[in-house]
């Protein structure tokens, strides 16, 4: 392992914006309690187990008391083990005792039965139950498993709706274990919510009453997301008692390229550069993207840059790929066959890939939360390397420019709201299905899901309840993470070889015909995208260039829920709709991003309804900016800004939001900037910048004073998602607009 001297050796440069190290910690351990059953107290010993940390200990007696849990404390602090006791316990106790373990991703539930298996604990029968389970298998499952691991997708739509295949695991459910509590944030976390909600009415019409045991990442409101997500009071574990290695920390800023324009080295490109340097020094490495398309690449660069031994050791690992190709990585990343993996977020979560040295996080994530989730994959028993790589996005230079805004800066709370109609109509829908809805489910469904069954004109009133007046099961029409639930199957030309699926929504910007495809470091072109068939056809190909859409937006103003006068302006809040259609794209080269050519295109608008602040400057704050282009450069840039700016009152990342400015807007008749959720019907995003508009402002306005570019740079205005690719921007007006309306504020 490196010294810190060895450490600065491989990650020096001008780049280095901030180094620090993290300290080591001491660990709090405490005998195994008591009542602990013996036999699984010997399971235990057998893995070497004989003392718990403190938190463990706090976590058993909170159950051991019949409370539901919730423990949030840091990265490899044993969290699995908390929740695993009281599970363990049980069936040793109970042979007919059932346990529903969920986990946001398949690698986690794969990783989990390992590990329940390793136990040895007789009785104990352990099995997968998702959409990679054989049908053959499921009958058994049912039928004898006690600790079931699946996912809420599959509860929700392959074990609610056939609960009378369930009936004898509903009927002896004991404990639900939800683990990595704090992903189910946002229009995921809320669809979660009122599955788990579903679930507890079914459990208690099959007369039982399970205990939720909950495990997060340290999050600030852990009580308000276990009662959220579940409809119960939860008793907090968060008294962190485990041991921690030292940390070096360091933020590493690309070479700054042109001081005048504001452009930056790439971030994928320096990502790559430190991790061949790592993993040709023998460390093993974890670079996590954004994006499929980012962790495809930083593999490939990677690779290109040691020597072919250490390149067959490197791996991409990403949503998307078949479940064999998922468990063969898994498996090299624990054997520690793999040097290397680049990954998007399906890694940043507790699945046990071995020992780490260093972890790579490509860009800010969006939360602190997630940054240390990430950064807490390296270093977790011995001592260990993080670094942020930032992007030329706005928040990410302010990151760099201060770094105690980031390091010094509190985790995240988890905003659901499992209550949106929008959300909580379907799943009204599907509990109707279940099972008649009276007055009786409002005590576990709530009383808006109460009044929602009364008002949806696909059930009917009967003396039973509110029944579905269809024969199909809707919970099949409604995706927990997407509004599309028809994929895209992405099928190899010449071999037929299935490579990978994209949703519906997503295909549009990713496997239109003429983009670039990445999979498995591979670059592929894209001959055919065929909607009716639902599938894209791809070659392989090599190419010095990607693809980036263009698109076209519009916003209806649905209800203004909300006013005031804030900054000079009316400012609203409410339900909007909006329409994007992709109408372009451009090829650009990797080298540099400049662009090649724009090629257009011609695909199917899409539609979603969701929730926007909106305001329409006046003659006074828009003096002297009122002459075009200026005007729509100052309200184009202003959106940017502001957009770059919200993740610091939200709990979100800027992909989650929308914008769009105008010169004139249909329905105001006046000048006008729309920020939205980019998602379906709205988590509460947009209205935290329409409470906290003032402030919001500000920041903006001395986020353009600050930025040292004179025309706009990807620092501070230009926007890397932008769908008019950043045309039409003006920085200085932008700034005049903004600091207008502070100080008018």
């Amino acid at each position: 392992m490196p010294s810190e001297a060895a450490w600065a050796d491989l990650v020096v440069g001008e780049e280095v914006a901030y180094r620090g190290t993290e300290p080591s910690r001491p660990g709090r351990s405490t005998p195994l309690p008591a009542e602990i059953h013996p036999a699984v107290a010997a399971a235990l010993a057998r893995r070497g187990i004989e003392n718990v940390y403190t938190h463990q200990a706090d976590a058993w007696e909170a159950a051991a008391r019949g409370r539901h849990v919730i423990v949030t404390t840091g990265t490899a602090s044993g969290k699995s083990l908390a929740f695993t006791l009281p599970v363990l316990d049980a069936v040793a106790r109970d042979r007919h005792a059932r346990t529903l373990f969920l986990y946001p991703t398949k690698a986690l539930a794969q990783d989990q039965a390992r590990s329940l298996a390793s136990f040895g604990l007789g009785g104990l029968r352990p099995a997968i139950y998702d959409g990679d389970t054989p049908t053959e298998q499921r009958r058994g499952i049912r039928a004898s498993a006690n600790a079931i691991l699946t996912n809420p997708d599959m509860l929700h739509v392959g074990v609610l709706p056939n609960h009378d295949r369930w009936g004898d695991v509903l009927h002896n459910l004991r404990y639900v274990i939800v683990d990595e509590a704090h992903v189910y944030r946002g229009v995921f976390g809320s669809h979660v919510a009122n599955v788990l909600r579903r679930l507890r009415r079914l459990a208690h019409a099959y007369e039982a009453e399970p205990q939720f045991l909950l495990a997060s990442a340290t999050i600030a409101n852990p009580a308000e997301l276990a009662r959220r997500l579940t409809g119960l009071e939860a008793t907090v574990v968060d008294g962190d008692s485990s041991p921690r290695a030292e940390r070096e920390l360091v933020l590493w800023n690309p070479p700054l390229l042109d001081p005048e324009l504001g452009t930056r080295a790439s971030a994928l490109g320096e990502a790559s550069r430190l991790m061949a340097t790592l993993v040709s020094h023998g460390l093993r490495t974890i670079c996590f993207a954004k994006s499929r398309r980012a962790a495809e690449l930083v593999h490939r660069f990677t690779a290109d840059r040691v020597d072919v031994a250490t390149a067959r050791r490197l791996a991409p690992y990403r949503a998307g790929y078949t479940p064999a190709q998922r468990r063969e990585l898994e498996q090299r990343l624990v054997d520690g066959d793999l040097l290397g993996v680049s990954a998007t977020d399906a890694l940043e979560l507790g699945i046990d890939i071995g020992t780490l040295d260093c972890a790579i996080s490509v860009g800010f994530p969006g939360t602190v939360a997630s940054l240390r989730q990430q950064w807490g994959r390296a270093g977790r028993r011995d001592r260990g390397l993080a670094v942020l790589v930032a992007s030329e996005d706005a928040l990410d230079q302010f990151f760099m420019r201060e770094p105690e805004a980031l390091l010094g800066r509190r985790v995240e709370g988890a905003i659901l709201d499992h209550a949106n109609r929008r959300i909580l109509d379907p799943h009204v829908l599907a509990a109707a299905y279940e099972g008649p809805i009276t007055e009786a489910d409002a005590e576990i469904l709530g009383q808006e899901a109460l009044a929602r069954a009364a008002a949806l004109d696909e059930l009917a009133a009967t003396p039973a309840g509110y029944v579905w007046k269809g024969r199909d099961a809707p919970a099949a029409r409604l995706s927990l993470r997407s509004g599309d639930r028809e994929a895209i199957v992405v099928v190899e030309e010449d071999t037929g070889a299935l490579l990978g699926l994209v949703e519906r929504e997503r295909a549009y910007g990713t496997v239109h015909e003429g983009a670039i495809y990445l999979h498995l470091g591979e670059q592929y072109l894209v001959h055919a995208l065929d909607l009716d068939a639902r599938t894209a056809v791809v070659a392989p190909v090599r190419a010095d260039w990607y693809t980036q859409v263009k698109k076209v937006t519009e916003t209806a103003i649905e209800d203004a829920l909300r006013t005031r006068c804030a900054g000079g302006v009316e400012l609203a809040f409410g339900q909007i709709t909006v329409t994007e259609q992709v109408v372009a794209f451009q090829r650009k080269a990797i080298a540099d991003g400049s662009t090649i050519e724009t090629v257009p295109l011609e695909l199917p608008e899409v539609r979603f309804d969701t929730e926007a602040a909106w305001f329409s400057p006046g003659a006074a704050l828009l003096d002297g900016l009122e002459e075009m282009p200026r005007l729509l450069g100052a309200l184009h840039a202003a959106e940017h800004t502001l957009i770059a700016l919200l993740p610091l009152r939200a709990m979100c990342d800027r992909w989650d939001i929308g914008g769009l400015s105008t010169n004139v807007h249909f329905q105001t008749g006046e000048p006008t900037i729309f920020v939205y959720d980019g998602h379906a019907g709205g988590v509460g995003i947009a209205e935290r910048g329409f409470d906290g508009f003032e402030g919001w402002i500000a920041d903006a306005a001395d986020l353009l004073g600050g930025c040292p570019c004179k025309q706009g740079c990807p620092s501070c205005v230009q926007s890397p998602k932008c769908g008019n690719l950043n045309e039409f921007l003006d920085k200085r007006a932008a700034r005049t607009l903004l600091e207008r309306m502070a100080a008018a504020a």
